[in-house]
């Protein structure tokens, strides 16, 4: 979930009591279902499903339920961390009453846990945490170390799918994704411009309200590579424009990176202005 973004505790909500209510729909102990997620989760008389796909950090499932609902012959296991979330896509799972949604608690560092090899045919990266800070990029769904461990849990020809309000997430996964061994199959800066029917994440409606572009693209596995090395710049900052008037042109801060782009603004406008007194 994106920094800025967390779902708010309505009035008289009690998270034990949802969770309990719609318990039909969520799978606590995801790792008892490895490598028989597609046959398990089959509607009774069912013959199992032909794919299983992963909504890695789901939020409240607005993606996974639209998905599922234009694709009835594939499960969605739709996964956050968060109880909140689980508590609220479990809601939605549920009132929608499709049978291939599934939600699960959890993150992407336990995916080689709830899945077996080859089992999953794409991993959906839905404006995932950036995480700017070096400190934490290992806390990143976009990056290498992750994109070694999905080499685990995808199929032949499978899929890594990222959307993004971030500029600078997007240029690091960049630099991940030959790090990992993978193809960069399909990217765009605008990826609702250029397909306006693609399912949509709560996240990607409230922050195109706000002005945010998605960014998308779209990797595979090849290869994998003889020796895993990080070689790419972990901070965030150090992606973002540096000059004053290319920070104004963004129009908007990425969620999560407000703080580093107000400081990079201010840092610039002093420079100005030291500039501007020497000249006098």
């Amino acid at each position: 979930m994106p920094h800025g973004l967390h779902a708010r505790l309505p009035k008289n909500f009690v998270l034990e009591e949802r969770l309990e209510r719609y318990a039909s729909v969520i799978e606590p102990a995801p790792e008892r279902w490895r490598g028989e997620w597609a046959q398990a989760c089959a509607p009774a008389g069912g013959t199992g499903f032909s794919e299983v796909r992963l909504d890695l950090g789901c939020g409240k499932g607005a993606f996974a339920i639209e998905a599922a609902r234009r694709e009835p012959d594939v499960l969605f296991v739709a996964m956050d961390a968060e109880p909140l979330c689980v508590a609220y896509a479990a809601q939605h799972v549920f009132e929608s009453g499709l049978p291939n949604v599934v939600v699960v608690p959890g993150n992407g560092m336990r995916v080689r846990e709830f899945f077996s090899p080859g089992e999953l045919s794409v991993i959906y990266l839905n404006f995932p945490t950036p995480f700017p800070r070096k400190r934490d990029a290992h806390r990143r769904m976009a990056c290498m170390e992750r994109l070694m461990d999905f080499r685990d849990v995808l199929a032949e020809g499978g899929e890594v799918r990222l959307r993004t309000d971030s500029q600078p997430l997007f240029d690091f996964m960049l630099t991940q994704v030959p790090l990992a061994g993978y193809r960069l199959l399909w990217s765009t800066l605008d990826a609702r411009a250029e397909f306006p029917d693609e399912p949509s994440s709560e996240y990607e409606e409230k922050l195109g309200a706000q002005g945010a572009k998605v960014r998308a693209l779209t990797v595979t596995p090849g290869p994998a590579p003889e020796r895993v090395e990080q070689t790419a710049e972990l901070s965030l900052a150090a992606y973002l424009p540096q000059s004053l008037e290319e920070l104004e042109g963004i129009g908007y801060a990425p969620h999560g990176m407000q703080a580093t782009v107000e400081n990079l603004r201010n840092h610039a406008l002093r420079v100005e202005r030291g500039r501007s007194g020497a000249r006098r």
